[in-house]
């Protein structure tokens, strides 16, 4: 699947529940093609700014979107790799802060 099809089905299944892609393009695709180098590798699309075990049910928490993005959006207007965002985070009506890790220690590998 090419980058700009994943972006297109991407956008049309988050956008309705409020998740929106990063404004900056350049970033988006970079991720978004990182996403797609993980389903090759792994079989299912793990967060690219996060190391993956490999196993899919110990990656579940980080299969994209990860659990940990409605918490990460909520509190600071982006996901921790700042795929996604809200609406005000991508109108610059709210500052864009650094999102901490939420992923327990005991699940990082």
């Amino acid at each position: 699947m090419k980058v700009e099809d994943l972006y297109a089905q991407l956008a049309r299944t988050q956008g309705p529940k409020g998740y929106y892609f990063n404004a900056d393009l350049s970033l988006v695709f970079d991720l978004l093609e990182s996403l797609q180098i993980n389903m090759k590798r792994y079989g299912y699309m793990a967060c690219p700014c996060r190391l993956s075990s490999g196993d899919r049910g110990k990656d579940r928490d980080i299969i994209c979107p990860c659990v940990y993005r409605a918490a990460d959006v909520a509190g600071f207007g982006s996901c921790y790799c700042n795929l996604y965002v809200s609406k005000d985070w991508n109108e610059g009506k709210i500052k864009h802060q650094f999102v901490p890790e939420r992923r327990p220690p005991e699940l990082q590998f």
